[in-house]
């Protein structure tokens, strides 16, 4: 018997038995539909976070600060308030957290560092309020942008960090308070932004808004203000008025960049190297890599029991076969009799489990596809409405293809101990049976 017509044959006994092959099929679709959409929704949010990524900062840039010594630890409070530094600043992190503040002695020493290839600092400000088209006066801060940042933009353009031109990125939520029809309208339009000096004089700068930022889990209100370099120098000369020279140049934290092709072991050691000189540093990377972690722990735990439900199919399988074997005795005598080897007949019972296995996982891929479509479509205008950009639920043919690999593994190995007993028959006794 040929090739093409073992499995012409094999794909012909599946459904001897109807019901029977129908409910073991139906088994392997319970495992391959919760597989797949497993799979797909580590691969979407872990796609979305990826985007994310992107928007928060570069991937070749690290954020450096020094850390207070006497910043008290998160309950801690038994250990009373911490020391007066007067060289911390707040951090911007966590309420009552400070750094202590970098110089231009700590830029010129994080610049010589071993793999630093250029060192930035973070200018922080701290603005009163920013004014649109009517009197209305807003309430915001002021984010930074770092070179090779790309913003999520819902109309616009990313700010340019080359030109003279104030320029700023407005949160989405702005749009509307500020007197604008809609994201396109804003774009293009002069905003005031106000700070206030050191002795308290409040001044204003005219910036044009660049572009709209939708919200992103980086920035869940969308409440910050995002500057180019020519408004943020502005802005921060102005703030600075009236302070001592030596005061000008402290600042909470500095950006470093290394290079974008460097690998996690030279990541690390650049690392190393700052914690050696009393700095730390941390990448986006590793901002974001404990919510991916996360998320890979619950679609891991999610895959096991999906795995779970393909191994118990698998003894369907195995049940299936075992009585088609008994079932077709004295066909495969005659099978052999007639010059079939025990490898043929092997090769025959173990396409036919393979072939249910594929009918299952086929099934389970495609339904789990439309239904994971479906429901993301649905997510996102209703719970997931204020994550915009976010495909819960997405594939990729990699995944499906792998998803489907799995389950035609898991029933071949099934199929093996059916195979190998009609493959073991003798045709006499086989000929013989009632």
């Amino acid at each position: 018997m040929k090739a093409v017509d073992l499995v012409g044959s094999a794909v012909a006994n599946t459904f001897r038995a109807k019901t029977r092959t129908i409910l073991t099929i139906l088994a392997i679709f319970v495992g391959a539909f919760t597989l797949t959409l497993t799979q797909g929704l580590g691969i979407g949010i872990n796609a979305y976070i990826d985007d994310t990524v992107t928007a928060v900062g570069a991937s070749d840039v690290m954020t450096v600060t020094k850390p207070s010594e006497s910043t008290p630890t998160i309950g801690d409070s038994d250990d009373g308030p911490a020391e007066y530094d007067p060289d911390a600043v707040a951090s911007g992190g966590a309420p009552g957290s400070t750094v202590v503040a970098l110089d231009a002695d700590d830029l010129d020493t994080l610049e010589d560092t071993s793999g630093v290839l250029r060192v930035e600092a973070t200018k922080s400000i701290s603005a009163d309020y920013i004014e649109g088209v009517d009197d209305t006066k807003y309430t915001a801060s002021v984010g930074s942008l770092v070179a090779g940042q790309s913003i999520q933009l819902t109309a616009g353009a990313q700010p340019d960090g080359s030109t003279d031109e104030l320029q700023l990125v407005l949160p989405v939520s702005y749009v509307d308070a500020l007197g604008y029809d809609d994201d396109a309208d804003a774009v293009g339009k002069t905003v005031t932004v106000a700070v206030s000096d050191a002795v308290g004089t409040q001044h204003t700068v005219e910036a044009t808004v660049a572009g709209v930022a939708e919200s992103s889990i980086a920035s869940p209100t969308g409440a910050s203000i995002t500057p180019n370099t020519a408004l943020t120098d502005a802005l921060y000369d102005l703030q600075n008025t009236g302070l001592p020279a030596e005061q000008t140049e402290r600042y909470a934290q500095a950006s470093v960049w290394f290079a974008d092709d460097a690998t996690d072991a030279e990541i690390t050691a650049l690392k190393d190297r700052l914690a050696d000189e009393g700095y730390s540093g941390s990448t986006v990377a590793d901002q974001l890599g404990t919510i991916k972690t996360v998320i890979d722990g619950i679609v891991l735990v999610l895959n096991a029991f999906a795995i779970i439900a393909l191994l118990a199919a698998s003894f369907g399988i195995v049940n299936t076969l075992l009585m088609s074997v008994q079932e077709r005795t004295r066909e495969i005598g005659l099978m052999k009799a007639m010059g079939m080897g025990s490898g043929k007949v092997f090769g025959l019972f173990s396409l036919e489990a393979t072939f249910i296995g594929f009918l299952g996982s086929a099934i389970g891929v495609v339904i789990a596809m439309l239904a994971g479509g479906v429901l993301s479509s649905a997510l996102s205008t209703t719970l997931l409405a204020d994550l915009p950009g976010l495909t819960l639920i997405a594939f990729d043919p990699v995944s499906i293809a792998l998803v489907v690999v799995v389950i035609l593994v898991i029933a071949f190995l099934a199929g093996t101990l059916p195979a190998a007993r009609a493959a073991r028959a003798d045709p006499v006794e086989s000929l013989r049976y009632e």
